[in-house]
């Protein structure tokens, strides 16, 4: 059965996660001693400096205060996008963004960012009753909402988040991820991780203290 390039370039992808994954679980500790750029949406590993970073954005946090670019300057940061309502894989990510959040608590050079994909019904109150079901520490994740189409396009032009749209360029789509991105201090994608697998997030881990040394 022949593959069209959609479908080859996601067998590629997957075949280079699994060989770097098993590189990198080699003795229980990580061989690995530096990180590939993510340039395209295909999240291609690119070996060069980066040239795609994350985009100037500015939403709004679970306190009512604002967030952009500024407020991750000189930080590591892992990204993912969710919905307060749901009922799917939302709880695993809560779940594995929580174990994120505890590992760096005291490590200020490391954060979390979480957008809404429903801005329409995730206002601000709606996100400080999540805050408090997910002890989520304002001082380390911020839980963000704003305009849709920012959003929307930040998750598929700037993360790459959004399969579907890779696949259909439909902005119509509900976009529903579940990964997790890796944020350098300079704003560059270092790594992609399927946030509901604790494998993949024992990885993030080990490549989140990669970053902290080449900084």
């Amino acid at each position: 059965m022949k593959l069209n390039n959609i479908a080859m370039k996601q067998y590629i992808f997957i075949l280079i996660l699994v060989l770097y994954s098993c590189n990198d679980l080699k003795k229980g500790t990580s061989s690995v001693s530096n990180l590939p750029y993510f340039n395209t949406p295909d999240f291609t590993p690119e070996w060069k400096k980066g040239t795609h970073k994350i985009p100037e954005f500015s939403f709004i946090n679970q306190d009512g205060l604002t967030v952009t670019n500024s407020t991750y300057k000189d930080k590591i940061y892992i990204a993912d996008f969710f919905f307060t309502t749901c009922p799917g894989i939302c709880p695993k990510l809560a779940k594995n963004m929580n174990s994120l959040q505890d590992e760096y608590a005291n490590k200020s050079d490391v954060m979390l960012l979480s957008h809404t994909v429903m801005p329409w019904v995730d206002n601000v109150e709606k996100l400080k009753v999540y805050q408090t079901k997910n002890n989520v520490n304002s001082d380390k994740w911020h839980l963000v909402t704003g305009d849709k189409d920012a959003l929307y396009n930040i998750a598929r032009n700037g993360y790459f988040a959004d399969e579907d749209f890779t696949k259909t360029q439909d902005e119509s789509e509900f976009i529903h991820t579940e990964n997790f991105i890796l944020v350098d201090k300079e704003g560059y994608i270092r790594g992609v991780y399927n946030g509901t697998l604790e494998i993949d997030v024992a990885r993030l881990k080990r490549h989140i203290e990669i970053l902290r040394k080449e900084a």
